[in-house]
């Protein structure tokens, strides 16, 4: 069994180890999200190069006797300092670390998941504080497609009808599903449970279905007015709420 490993890795979290050592998270592109010890005290030059959103060439020794990890190097590429120059950046960046490692780094297709958290990192460094939310929605948005927990915005999942564009869409997290204003009226629907149902208006579907195919950068050039944002944002952490089994403190945070 190889004992030296690379990976093409972007740090996520760093936690202190006992005096000296930390505990490093990576989302990498051949094997996800996987956990190394940095060892080494404050004069170790690993302790620079391994932060929370740097990436690049990791490369880990494994002891298969003890089933443990530890960083040998980490030929950082991109550093991001500007993540830490903003407050919103940073409390961004880590809801978008503490997403992907709750979602076990989406369990499979990691390249491509590097390739969405590697681009929007790199929208949110430049990122000023009028828009770092929507730069963090987006990102919500796109990871619940890569979940595959993502309903479908334009047909009602009860009745199959195609949802017109101007009316209000009602999402049941109970069933993960979207609901037309019709079928979301019945009482059956509601039930005792009506204050979990959440709407989405034309202006927040718009934005969703305008700037899903498009790059991070790309999305800014479209607005949210304040109450479709409060509903975009309601509606994406509602489903990924639902697919992670619990809401994560820091998305309160924005």
């Amino acid at each position: 069994m190889t004992r030296s490993l690379t990976f093409t890795a972007i740090c996520l979290r760093v936690k202190p180890s006992g005096e000296a050592n930390r505990e490093a998270w990576f989302l990498t592109a051949e094997e996800g999200i996987i956990r190394a010890t940095v060892f080494g005290g404050p004069k170790s030059k690993l302790r620079s190069q391994v932060s929370p959103f740097h990436q690049g060439k990791l490369f880990v020794y494994r002891d298969p006797a003890k089933d443990s990890r530890k960083v040998t190097d980490f030929d950082v590429v991109t550093w991001r300092p500007g993540l830490r120059e903003l407050y919103e950046r940073t409390m961004a960046a880590d809801s978008i670390a503490e997403t992907i490692l709750a979602t076990h780094g989406g369990g499979g297709s990691w390249g491509t998941a590097l390739e969405l958290a590697d681009k929007t990192l790199s929208c949110l460094e430049n990122g000023d504080e009028k828009n770092c939310d929507r730069i963090l929605l987006h990102f919500f948005w796109a990871w619940a497609e890569f979940l595959g927990v993502k309903p479908d915005l334009q047909l009602c999942h009860s009745c199959a009808c195609e949802i017109p564009f101007d009316e209000l869409l009602l999402y049941d997290p109970r069933e993960g599903s979207i609901f037309c204003k019709k079928c979301g009226s019945r009482s059956a629907f509601y039930g005792e449970a009506q204050e979990n149902i959440l709407a989405v208006n034309p202006g927040a579907r718009r934005w969703l279905l305008t700037t899903e195919s498009l790059e991070p950068k790309e999305a800014l050039r479209y607005n949210l007015d304040s109450a479709s944002f409060r509903q975009v944002k309601g509606l994406v952490l509602g489903i990924l709420t639902a697919a992670i089994g619990k809401r994560l403190p820091l998305w309160d945070h924005y």
